[in-house]
Formats: structure tokens, C-alpha cells, sequence
């Protein structure tokens, strides 16, 4: 597999994403982007903001402080995007089922993303879709790496068409 986002992936992530009513959704990313690929939550956010009908939140590595003002907003659709490494090839794009994110290793946030979403989910009806991104590395003072990079272009522009198919509707 390449650095790319592997197609099985962007066909279920696009399959997934085909349900978002803009409105009703809420994109967080989370990470460090003085971390080099942990920031790929980040980076992705500020390509969304202001350019999508969803509310975008850029958590940084304290996602835990976002959680009231979610349960507040109550959204129907959650999309946490965060680097994880999952032992795939930079760059790769997976969702993972909110029952395993315990298994990986997630960016350098304090509260587990099982934790964050459960703690969620305990307040407010929401599906979740958690999209972790195969970070190349996440050394203190490294840029965002070219796969990495590549990947979050790839996603964005897949949540983008999603929100646009739906907001028409």
C-alpha cells in the first residue's frame, strides 16, 4: 500500500460521510502540530474552518476541555480525526470502531479517545466516526510530512463533498 489513502478506506469513509447533515455535525481534530504528523487533526481543521456549514473545533492536545460545549451543541454526527499509529504506511487513512480505540496509540493528548468519546456519547446520542491518520513521525519540531499532508488534502475534500451533497437536500 502506498502513502496514500488507501481506497478501501475512502470508499468506507465516503459511505460514512454520505450521512452527514451539515447542521448536525461536529468535526473535532486532535493533536500537536509542534509534533510534526500529531498535528493532522489540527492541519485538517484549518482547512475546514469558515469553508464548511459544520461546526469545526480545533482541540489541540486537551480535547477533554471541548466536552460540555459538544454535549451542548448535541449534534447527531461526531468526527474526531486524530494521528494514530496503527502500523500502517504513512499516510493511510482508517476509522476505527470506537470499541478499539484502546488497541492504538493515539497523539499526545491526555484523555484516552475511548474515554473522550464514551464520556460523550454518556450525555448525548451521537454516532461517532473516529478517523485516525498514519502519522510518518511525531518528533518535537518537525514539519507535517508529504503523505501525511497528502492525506488530510484527500479527507478534507471528501468531508467537504459530503456536507455539500447533504445541505442540498
Amino acid at each position: 500500500m502506498s502513502g496514500k489513502c488507501s481506497n478501501r478506506h475512502l470508499n468506507n469513509l465516503s459511505r460514512q460521510l454520505g450521512k452527514l447533515n451539515p447542521v448536525k455535525t461536529v468535526i473535532i481534530g486532535i493533536g500537536n502540530t509542534l509534533k510534526g504528523d500529531d498535528g493532522a487533526g489540527l492541519y485538517l481543521c484549518d482547512i475546514l474552518k469558515d469553508k464548511i456549514a459544520a461546526e469545526v473545533i480545533d482541540a489541540g492536545s486537551t480535547p477533554e476541555n471541548y466536552i460540555a460545549g459538544i454535549v451542548k451543541m448535541s449534534p447527531e454526527k461526531l468526527l474526531v480525526i486524530d494521528a494514530a499509529d496503527f502500523g500502517a504506511a504513512p499516510g493511510t487513512v482508517k476509522i476505527f470502531d470506537i470499541k478499539d480505540l484502546s488497541r492504538f496509540l493515539f497523539s499526545t493528548h491526555s484523555l484516552s479517545p475511548h474515554l473522550f468519546v464514551e464520556t460523550i456519547r454518556s450525555e448525548v446520542n451521537v454516532d461517532v466516526i473516529f478517523i485516525g491518520i498514519q502519522p510518518a513521525s511525531m518528533k518535537l519540531g518537525q514539519g507535517l510530512s508529504k503523505q501525511v499532508s497528502d492525506a488530510i488534502a484527500v479527507l478534507a475534500d471528501e468531508i467537504k463533498l459530503a456536507l455539500t451533497h447533504n445541505s442540498s437536500h
